[in-house]
């Protein structure tokens, strides 16, 4: 099993940026891939983004390329999601999830494991 704790959601104008943290705890995610999503009211679950523990390489939805930097701390069993030049359309709820595989999954479904979210309101 593995646990997912999110962390550092909150308001923020547009233009700013905020860090999302997501620890990890139980079994070692060294062989794992993480994956960042996000929901909106009314709206599907949507890949922000994604990190193989191991290699480090990451990708990210067309939508963040450029904005978001997914990153991961060894020693903290902690992931990351640097968010900068947020945008009103950024605003949802943002989940880790995690799943023992080498190729990040790009839809939630492939996922075994979640955290519980954490809100993230971008102002105009």
């Amino acid at each position: 099993q593995v646990q997912l704790v999110e962390s550092g959601g909150g308001s923020v104008q547009a233009g700013g940026s905020l860090r999302l943290s997501c620890a990890t705890s139980g079994r070692t995610v060294s062989s794992y891939a993480m994956g960042w999503f996000r929901q909106a009211p009314g709206k599907a679950r949507d890949f922000v983004g994604g990190i193989n523990w191991n290699s480090g390489r990451t990708n990210y939805a067309d939508s963040v390329k450029g904005r978001f930097t997914i990153s991961r701390d060894n020693a903290k069993n902690t992931a990351y999601l640097q968010m900068n030049s947020l945008k009103p359309e950024d605003t949802a709820v943002y989940y880790c999830a995690a799943r023992a595989t080498t190729v990040v999954p790009t839809t939630s479904g492939q996922y075994n494991y979640w955290g519980q979210g954490t809100q993230v309101t971008v102002s105009s």
